[in-house]
């Protein structure tokens, strides 16, 4: 899984990265073929944006992107939410039972 994390306009510590980092480790437990994530942190006029884009294998990409007042509070609501999505498609993967014509049984008249 690769992790890239961009700043524009807001200086991010080491703390923050690390703190980002820690929670994408967190991702893993959901077993999904993630290949990227990209996290994008930016000022803005009400506060501050923070974005992730979450790809995963033979899927579409998982977007979240959340405002705040405070750059800790963006990054911990933002995380929030995308736990909440891929715990969803987990579950939507996991549990997603189809059956196909093959496997229905004839009934005898």
């Amino acid at each position: 899984m690769n992790l890239q994390i961009r700043s524009k306009d807001v200086t991010l510590t080491s703390a923050t990265k690390e703190h980002i980092g820690v929670a994408v480790e967190a991702f893993r437990k959901y077993s999904l073929d993630i290949t990227a994530i990209n996290c994008s942190v930016g000022a803005e006029k009400k506060g501050v944006t923070v974005e992730f884009d979450i790809h995963i294998a033979h899927a579409q990409p998982v977007v979240i992107s959340q405002t705040d007042d405070s750059l800790d509070a963006a990054i911990d609501l933002a995380i929030d939410r995308a736990t909440k999505a891929l715990r969803r498609f987990h579950d939507k993967v996991v549990s997603h039972k189809t059956s196909s014509v093959k496997d229905l049984e004839t009934l005898d008249a």
